[in-house]
């Protein structure tokens, strides 16, 4: 007689874990349901469906016993840049006091390749770079990156080099530091450019060391603006 039940090795047998590979890990935890969720996040299309997923991810990343309850960002929120805009104004604040900025300036507007600016656009380089780094590349928090602009260029990169250079030109202005002097125009751009650097390093850090952020993602409140206005299909 006969046994047609499944052998538990062999060729003719299946492999327990294998054989369950859409159930997950053996042993799950939360931050195997976090892997499951972001997945499933990735391809649903309807915009109701997709928030829905966000909020349960929001839901499970504040239940103790995940990383991600200390250690994972994921959201980008608008409180993340009032964050960045305080961390901004801390690093920029000493700056706006010292006269070398002045002369970083002038020395960026002075070296020249022909008409190319080559200093100027090596320190924007380094501003760029140097958020990256500091965002996705050192240690402080496991930042994912979710919704890119463009499908590319992360939202919390943009967020945070723009708030960091709003808050310096509005406190050179404010403090009168912009002009003083009478600069020509593109020697107050690389003012700007001088505390910029500070400024954004700031602003990453003060983005990214409370952790994450209470409230929706920006991508909901757009995703909201797009719903009222007709731009849901």
């Amino acid at each position: 007689m006969s046994d047609d039940r499944p052998s538990a090795g062999g060729d003719g047998g299946s492999d327990p874990t294998s054989a369950s590979g859409d159930h997950g890990p053996e042993n799950p935890d939360v931050d195997d349901l976090l892997a499951k969720l972001d997945a499933l996040e990735d391809v649903v299309d309807d915009p109701d469906e997709r928030r829905k997923v966000r909020q349960t991810i929001s839901l499970v990343e504040r239940m103790p016993g995940s990383a991600a309850f200390t250690e994972r960002i994921s959201k980008y929120t608008t409180r993340d840049m009032a964050e960045a805009f305080v961390g901004a104004v801390l690093f920029a604040l000493p700056l706006l006091v010292e006269g070398g900025v002045f002369e970083i300036a002038a020395w960026f507007a002075s070296v020249r390749v022909g008409p190319v600016p080559v200093m100027f656009l090596g320190n924007a380089v380094f501003v760029v770079a140097m958020t990256v780094g500091l965002l996705y590349g050192a240690d402080f928090r496991q930042v994912q990156i979710n919704n890119p602009i463009l499908g590319v260029v992360p939202r919390r990169l943009v967020g945070v080099l723009v708030v960091s250079l709003i808050a310096t030109v509005l406190l050179m202005v404010l403090w009168g530091r912009l002009f003083e002097a009478g600069p020509t125009r593109f020697e107050a751009v690389a003012r700007i450019s001088v505390v910029w650097a500070a400024a954004a390093f700031g602003a990453g850090l003060g983005d990214i060391l409370p952790g994450e952020s209470v409230g929706d993602d920006i991508a909901e409140h757009i995703d909201d603006i797009g719903d009222r206005i007709g731009f849901d299909d």
